[in-house]
Parts: C-alpha cells; structure tokens; sequence
C-alpha cells in the first residue's frame, strides 16, 4: 500500500472525530472545516515521517493551527451594528445548546483544555503535551473554566438559586 492510499483510510476513517474536535475548538462550521483542512495538508507533507499512531500527530497539528489562529492579532471579525443570523447548531449537548453557549464564553485557551480533556478525553498530560503548556497551566485553565461554567446563568436549572 502506498503512503497515499494509507493517508486517504486515515482521512476516511478518522476526519469525522477530527472535525468534531475542530468544531468544538472553534465553534463555527466554516472555521472548523478550515482547521482540519489546514491540519491534514501539514499532516499529508509529513505523512512519510510520522511514526506509529498518527492521529496524535494530527490532532497535535489540529491543535496548534488553532492556537496559532487565536493568537493573531486580527481574526477577521468586524464589528456591526446589526447581528448577523444565528448560525446552525450542529450539537446535541442540550435542546437549547445551553452548555455550548457557556462554552462559547469561556477564553479560548479555558475552551480548548475543557474540549480536550472532557469531549476527547485526553489526560492533563495529554492535554499539556498538545498546547504546549505545563500539566499545572492545564490543572489551573480546567478549574478556572470550571468555576465560570458553575455560575453560568445559561447551565441555572430550575430551583438552582445560582
């Protein structure tokens, strides 16, 4: 089998969770599909040195094209004086995508531990390893994400006086 052909089973097989995780990154449709392209082109050029597993390698590259995406001074968004349509909820999380929403508020660093860590369920190491950050930066962005979902109004259920 070919280098090529292998890389096309692992698109096949795989792209679905990637994209899940590309979503949850950035929370748009568009971008995501954007970031696991950008993630696979880069994978695809270093498709013949990748050893082993190769979806830690792509979900690496997934995670640091995203972090190189936010840290951009100018994400392209231009301020409006109307709103645009919401977009279309893809999620399943709660009828009103009310966990997403808090999600969607949380720092995009905040955001990216708690994707990794509860949607993909990687270890605080993993995580780490995947953001370039220590496995403390990891234990203190999950608590501090955590507290701000706590006391989110949009996760209130009925009789919660928060």
């Amino acid at each position: 089998m070919t280098g090529s052909t292998v890389f096309e089973e692992f698109v096949a097989a795989r792209s679905t969770a990637l994209l899940r995780t590309a979503y949850l990154l950035t929370r748009d449709h568009g971008q995501a599909e954007d970031l696991l392209q950008t993630a696979l082109t880069k994978a695809y050029l270093a498709w013949q040195r990748i050893d082993g597993d190769p979806e830690p390698y792509v979900r690496r590259i997934l995670v640091t094209t995203y972090a190189s995406w936010w840290r951009r001074k100018w994400n392209g968004e231009m301020p409006t004086e109307e709103l645009p349509e919401e977009g279309r909820q893809n999620d399943r999380i709660g009828e009103d995508g009310d966990l997403w929403a808090a999600m969607g508020r949380l720092p995009r660093r905040q955001r990216a531990v708690v994707v990794l860590r509860y949607f993909e369920d990687l270890t605080e190491a993993q995580t780490a390893d995947l953001l370039g950050i220590s496995v403390g930066t990891v234990k203190s962005q999950t608590s501090k994400a955590l507290a701000k979902l706590r006391i989110d109004p949009s996760l209130a259920t009925e009789g919660d006086p928060a």
